[in-house]
């Protein structure tokens, strides 16, 4: 895997913190495949990019208005030439006073041409033990 391949998943996920910041669940969801399989904090799953898309634009028009989110991409483990595993803490920052969630994310990520985007994902919230810090 090559410098501009791993700055080129960075992006990825660059592009998924302004869409959550704008709030347009059409440009989150444009970095998945069509055909993605996506499971969210709550273990739902969403099996096509429409799907990924209609969900966060609940959440954006509801529980996350206003919020931003803050990847920080932790690993990318190349699985092949076009194949990578990457994982991905995310502070989702709220609007107003409350407090700051922290999320993790496994990712499988395909080159498509020039690009690359999300062919599998698996979100979570860690388990903090009482008294640690996050």
């Amino acid at each position: 895997m090559t410098a501009p391949d791993e700055d080129a998943i960075k992006r990825v996920w660059a592009t998924m913190a302004l869409a959550w910041e704008k709030g347009d669940a059409r440009l989150f969801a444009s970095v998945f495949d069509e055909d993605v399989s996506f499971v969210s904090v709550r273990g739902e799953e969403q099996a096509t990019r429409a799907e990924v898309e209609q969900g966060h634009a609940r959440l954006f028009a509801t529980a996350y208005a206003g919020s931003r989110m803050e990847p920080d991409v932790r690993l990318i483990r190349p699985l092949g030439d076009d194949l990578a595993l990457v994982h991905v803490t995310s502070a989702v920052l709220p609007a107003g006073e409350k407090p700051a969630m922290t999320t993790h994310a496994q990712a499988v990520v395909s080159r498509r041409g020039e690009s690359w985007s999300i062919t599998a994902f698996h979100n979570m919230i860690p388990f903090i033990p009482s008294g640690a810090s996050r």
